[in-house]
């Protein structure tokens, strides 16, 4: 089983992780395109005021220009380290023991959208780009990157992804038809959507199946994890979408 999470626009700064190697990340088909979004980031962040009205920064946040600045010598840390966020806050995964990081590292894919979906393990610098900046010299990011992540993600031949993706990064690589997959919806008993305890149970999902570790390769093996975990799914209204039932 293969994990797809959402990235987060806040990250952790710092690191002390060696500088950014694309053949180490996973996907490696992914490396060309990249190597491009890098490359047009880097450009862009010469020059202060189009980077902050290309990626809509603040004042406060022109640091963010100095990390895409850097992002060919900065540190680096674990991606499942590197992203802050309600999701990220409630899976925490430095307070998870060795073995289940691990875990994470083998079957979590975190999708950035300059780099693609990247291994929960795999290092990271900072940067700043979200799903639907529009980069100087590059196609819109969903044309950029969704038949290719698309293509990595049939070539991995995962036995099931488990979507807990935005539909904004969905768009920059959707799972292909050709593996078996369910998207993820977070609802209330009375199937209200909701808005922060979509990503706050998302996260906490993903520790509880990092500290089980369940051998799972279809959905129905996953439910039934999550049926002795106290944890409630329920088919979606739609086709290869499941909802995760939560209280208010």
């Amino acid at each position: 089983m293969k994990i797809l999470l959402p990235p987060s626009e806040t990250k952790h700064e710092g690191g002390d992780g060696s500088p950014l190697d694309l053949d180490s990340l996973v996907l490696p088909s992914l490396n060309e395109r990249r190597s491009a979004v890098l490359e047009a980031l880097i450009d862009l962040a010469s020059d202060e005021e189009a980077a902050r009205r290309v990626l809509k920064l603040s004042e406060r946040q022109r640091g963010d220009i100095a990390h895409n600045r850097a992002l060919r010598s900065s540190p680096t840390m674990p991606a499942i380290d590197r992203y802050t966020g309600v999701l990220f806050d409630a899976l925490d995964a430095r307070s998870l023991s060795s073995v289940s990081r691990r875990w994470l590292g083998e079957h979590v894919w975190i999708h950035s959208a300059p780099l693609g979906p990247v291994g929960a393990l795999d290092a990271l610098p900072a940067y700043r780009l979200a799903a639907g900046t529009s980069l100087p010299g590059l196609p819109a990011l969903r044309r950029h990157w969704a038949e290719a992540t698309s293509a990595a993600i049939a070539e991995a031949d995962p036995s099931f992804v488990l979507d807990l993706r935005s539909e904004a990064y969905v768009a920059l690589g959707p799972v292909p038809g050709s593996v078996s997959s369910a998207y993820v919806r977070v609802v209330t008993a009375h199937g209200r959507a909701l808005n922060h305890f979509n990503k706050k149970s998302k996260g906490l999902l993903v520790r509880a199946i990092a500290e089980d570790r369940p051998r799972v390769s279809s959905l129905r093996g996953l439910r039934a994890w999550a049926q002795k975990r106290g944890i409630v799914f329920r088919d979606g209204a739609e086709p290869g979408t499941v909802e995760l039932v939560v209280e208010e």
